[in-house]
């Protein structure tokens, strides 16, 4: 009976986001076994963080000293509060240390590179175009213009 309860659970998605973790390559075999059930919710306790990602609570709070970016709050009780963002990363290093065999030491870096590239990706949001490259597309737009003007009042 509980079993049931708990497929029931995971189906109803209103409540929970699913998150794949990201592999090097595209369509690299994931099961639906792989696929982690984040519930939609403002903070999680270091236990529920560790029955997430299948990780003892003791490999969490090591990896919040060896990366800066896993820093949950604390609240006034000094309970560890994890955001959804740092579910997020513990599950991002889980897959770099374990599936991919990075050592710690890669792992930062190649955290550190990835938020870069991603904070490059947002600073330039289109490609940038010549000048006469612009004139001749305001050109073209112009002719389309006139001929649907035209069309219109012939």
């Amino acid at each position: 009976m509980h079993h049931a309860s708990s497929d029931r659970r995971a189906a109803a998605g209103a409540e929970h986001m699913t998150l794949r973790t990201k592999t090097a390559g595209k369509g690299a075999g994931k099961s639906k076994a792989d696929e982690i059930f984040i519930p939609d919710k403002l903070y999680f306790r270091i236990g529920e963080v560790a029955t997430l990602c299948r990780l003892p609570a003791y490999v969490l709070r090591f990896w919040e000293s060896e990366f800066p970016q896993l820093k949950p709050v604390k609240s006034s009780t000094g309970q560890r509060m994890y955001r959804r963002r740092d579910v997020e990363s513990v599950l991002r290093i889980k897959q770099l240390l374990y599936e991919q065999g990075f050592t710690i030491v890669g792992a930062r870096q190649q955290l550190r590179s990835e938020s870069k590239t991603d904070k490059g990706q947002a600073a330039i949001p289109f490609p940038t175009q010549s000048s006469a490259e612009i004139q001749r597309i305001r050109q073209g737009l112009r002719e389309i213009l006139r001929l649907l003007s035209s069309r219109r009042t012939g």
